[in-house]
């Protein structure tokens, strides 16, 4: 008789074909008798790889089985759409997900698909070109939660607030990782009932796993031999995975604990959690017809390309320094923590998102050339951040995007161009400040500041705000990094109880050493507005 291949695991027997027919058929059970047992409603996790796959169709076609009366509660179909994902793969769930709509009302089945996606506010590139975060990374990995957590964590919440519970259906399987197993395992422990654990990170819902003791190659066995009931095909699904390096597909996430799914088929085009991006590169190098894509794979290569330092801010995004210790061949160097990308470098990095997609719509198959990288909505909110926060009121992304596209930036976002400054006054700016940016960004902060308090009725907090302006920008950046140092060099000192050093450390701001004469140090918290008692109002 056939039996399964279960490599992954070469300690434990491999079942024969008709002992997972028998666990299907059981399983077929279990899922109609949990379906009907109270009235909580089901959000089952579907990311059109196979497993997600296989675990919808075995809800599906054991839902479809039961008496019309009996399907009487909702079943979510949930994917997140992170709007960076594969070309391919994205349009292969939205299509997936109006297949599946269309044949649960022709089969009169409770199932309601939903393509949930970021608040733009939250995007990728909203964080990368907007607020200048460097490209994700394993001690920086800031797109996991904005990205896919939160978006799926938001409808969940919704579900359990008009429901008061909620069981989430997952295609998890032990058999996907080490690490995936054991936190499966430790969890078995808390279970109300086989399969069924309390999730941790959202109260009142609970983790309904059917398949999670299946070797991938049961799934694909269940997926090539039972036909999809929704009228999507299994066999070119397959044909998405053929080729590729990697064998997991990024599934619904839900907590930080889920690996990075850069590696997998079914993971973002952008992602730098990885060395490389083997299933783009596979697909690219194994159809002549996707090589439209390959600008896709150079920009997230030039994304994932060694760190330029001269491209990012010597702060944080705070404006404050913080300083880390660094190996340089062997010796110890305390440097700045790199802040957010400069200016040049987001937009520089607008520009070239532009002219990739500008490229790829040209150049992509016919269905696909509406793609869109970066959405109208997320480039208002990146403009918006220049502006507002950024104070950079040169204003330059409309410039950019129709110098790249050709035509003029309509953002829909109302009172979106109207500036008390603009590009004529900027470039007066850059010509008086002579090159220092330093001084052309506080200039630029404390016109933004007054800009933002000439509106309100009381300017209450406007001193507070132009003190942190120069606080932030008022220093050179060797002058900022060496206070930095005296920081970090008192507060070790008072931690040791060197209390020669703190004297030290503390005269040395108002002692010039090479005159040994006192200098008198005044902050701008000691010189601004002589009349603080002036009225706030005036």
């Amino acid at each position: 008789m056939a039996t399964t291949q279960q490599q992954e695991n070469k300690n434990q027997p491999a079942r024969t074909v008709a002992e997972l027919v028998d666990d299907i058929q059981a399983l077929t059970t279990e899922i109609q008798e949990l379906y009907c047992l109270d009235e909580i409603p089901w959000c089952v996790g579907y990311s059109g790889g196979k497993d997600s796959s296989a675990t919808l169709q075995l809800i599906w076609n054991a839902i479809a089985a039961l008496p019309p009366e009996k399907r009487t509660k909702t079943i979510y179909v949930i994917t997140t759409d992170t709007l960076v994902e594969n070309p391919i793969v994205a349009a292969w769930v939205r299509n997936s997900l109006k297949q599946m709509k269309s044949e649960a009302e022709a089969q009169g089945l409770p199932f309601e698909p939903h393509l949930l996606q970021p608040e733009f506010k939250e995007t990728f590139w909203v964080g990368l070109i907007g607020k200048g975060y460097p490209a994700p990374r394993g001690k920086f990995r800031w797109c996991t939660e904005r990205l896919k957590i939160n978006p799926s964590n938001r409808f969940i919440r919704d579900v359990i607030r008009s429901s008061g519970e909620a069981i989430l259906v997952l295609g998890t399987r032990k058999a996907e990782s080490t690490k995936r197993a054991f936190r499966m395992k430790k969890m078995e422990a808390q279970r109300v009932r086989d399969r069924l654990s309390p999730n941790m990170n959202l109260p009142n819902s609970l983790v309904y796993s059917p398949i999670e003791d299946w070797e991938n190659d049961e799934v694909w066995i269940y997926l090539m031999q039972w036909e999809n009931p929704w009228g999507y095909s299994n066999k070119d699904l397959f044909a998405l995975y053929r080729g590729a390096s990697a064998d997991n597909e990024c599934p619904l996430v839900v907590d930080t604990s889920t690996p990075s799914c850069g590696s997998s088929r079914f993971g973002c085009w952008v992602c730098t959690m990885v060395s490389q991006d083997k299933s783009l590169t596979a697909m690219i190098q194994n159809d002549e017809q996707k090589e439209w894509m390959q600008p896709l794979l150079d920009f997230r290569m030039e994304l994932d390309a060694e760190e330029n330092r001269e491209r990012r801010d010597f702060r944080r995004r705070t404006g404050e320094v913080q300083l880390y210790e660094r190996n340089l061949e062997g010796e110890i160097s305390v440097e700045p923590i790199p802040g957010p990308y400069l200016k040049e470098a987001r937009e520089d990095w607008l520009r070239k998102l532009l002219t990739v997609q500008t490229q790829i719509q040209r150049t992509a198959p016919e269905n696909m050339r509406d793609i869109t990288l970066i959405t109208i909505e997320e480039m208002s909110e990146i403009r918006r951040i220049w502006l507002e926060e950024r104070h950079e009121f040169d204003d330059s992304l409309p410039r950019i995007y129709e110098e790249v596209t050709g035509e003029p930036f309509k953002d829909p976002r109302p009172g979106a161009g109207n500036s008390l400054l603009g590009s004529d006054e900027w470039a007066v700016l850059e010509e008086i400040c002579d090159d220092d940016k330093m001084h052309l960004e506080l200039m630029a902060k404390l016109l933004g500041t007054e800009h933002e308090y000439r509106k309100k009725s009381r300017r209450v907090g406007i001193y507070d705000t132009l003190e942190k302006c120069f606080e932030t920008s008022s220093r050179s950046p060797e002058e900022a990094i060496k206070n930095a140092h005296l920081k970090r060099d008192l507060k070790t000192a008072v931690n040791e109880g060197n209390v020669p050093k703190v004297k030290q450390l503390t005269l040395g701001d108002a002692v010039d050493e090479d005159n040994s004469e006192t200098v008198k140090q005044e902050s701008w918290a000691s010189i601004k507005f002589q009349a603080r008692n002036i009225d706030d109002g005036d």
